[in-house]
């Protein structure tokens, strides 16, 4: 989320957001000096903008001669700015449907393949997804992953409490609202997932709602 706060707030800056959307909305990479004269601002001033932008990862470079030439004569090659493919988000508290999306359309395909219970393949992928997430933490790390650093990764906010380990979001709030049963399941499978993937012994998961905590908890003690 750091680089989403980042990226929003370059684009706080009046005249540099005026840049992206024009850029965002041409349908060929656009140079300083078109973006300049658009505006009708300076092309000093539209090149520093642009370069922030691209800086933020909220456009992409390349370099083009214009002229179409090429060769000796041809002249340097322009500078040019296009929408970036990166994706950005800024919630707070953070949620995260796009994990929830993802394991959802995973289960709906199995199902359909297969023909498998709904919830015993929600379960088993919900678990198969914690695990790949402590093992992307670990390798990100290059050292063995903590489980509270993976769970604040997927926006859990734990904390210590009660000589436990509360979870103090939950990420997928406005479809725990509607569903439940199903959405804390995913969650109590999920966190399984991750304490197994971290190979802890001292946590066990639970499911324990509280108002303002995500319905599962840490306790200490195995299985």
């Amino acid at each position: 989320m750091d680089d989403g706060v980042s990226a929003a707030a370059a684009l706080e800056e009046p005249t540099r957001r005026r840049l992206y959307d024009f850029v965002v909305r041409m349908s060929h990479p656009v140079g300083r000096d078109e973006a300049a004269a658009a505006l009708g601002v300076p092309r000093q001033t539209a090149a520093f903008h642009l370069d922030r932008l691209a800086d933020e990862g909220l456009l992409e470079v390349s370099w083009q001669r214009r002229s179409g030439r090429a060769g000796p004569g041809a002249g340097r090659p322009s500078k040019l700015y296009a929408r970036s493919a990166r994706e950005f988000r800024v919630q707070l508290p953070e949620r995260r449907y796009d994990l929830a999306g993802s394991l959802l359309a995973a289960v709906l395909e199995e199902v359909q393949e297969t023909a498998a219970e709904p919830g015993e393949v929600l379960g088993r992928r919900a678990h198969e997804l914690g695990a790949r997430l402590a093992a992307d933490a670990v390798r990100g790390r290059g050292a063995p992953a903590d489980v509270a650093a993976v769970l604040e990764g997927c926006g859990f906010e734990p904390v210590e409490e009660g000589g436990g380990v509360a979870l103090r979001n939950c990420p997928f709030h406005a479809l725990a609202q509607e569903h439940t049963a199903l959405v804390c399941g995913m969650n109590l499978h999920l966190v399984e997932g991750v304490l197994d993937g971290v190979g802890s012994r001292g946590l066990t998961a639970r499911l324990a709602p509280e108002p303002g905590h995500c319905c599962v908890r840490l306790e200490p003690g195995t299985p």
